[in-house]
């Protein structure tokens, strides 16, 4: 792998990125105004996706749908490929890049 690829597949927890691990490789998801922009024009008001979430109430499509807007590198997976990875791979594999996401939406990177 090129050291760039390398870089790019790196996330930035300066940034709110998180990494999410899929099949061995690292997906960086990065919450970028413009992904969340999308993910709430699909999902509604952010705000009330992270109260679902806190209240344990978060569905599987929305935690899909989140992770595919923030996704940096959409090209290297379709939306239907990351839907069966975090089905492959669980939630408890999805917290910790779930928590870092939802964080970001809360306090923002400042």
């Amino acid at each position: 792998m090129k050291q760039a690829e390398a870089e790019h597949r790196r996330a930035n927890p300066l940034r709110g990125e998180a990494a999410f691990q899929i099949d061995g490789t690292a997906h960086v998801l990065r919450p970028t105004f413009g992904a969340l922009v999308a993910a709430e024009e699909e999902l509604g008001p952010l705000f009330a996706l992270v109260e679902r979430a806190g209240a344990g109430e978060l569905r599987l499509s929305e935690l899909a749908t989140l992770f595919w807007h923030c996704l940096a590198d959409r090209q290297a997976l379709t939306r239907e490929a990351l839907g069966e990875a975090i089905a492959r791979c669980g939630l408890a594999a999805c917290t910790g890049p779930l928590r870092t996401l939802l964080s970001q939406i809360l306090k923002g990177s400042g």
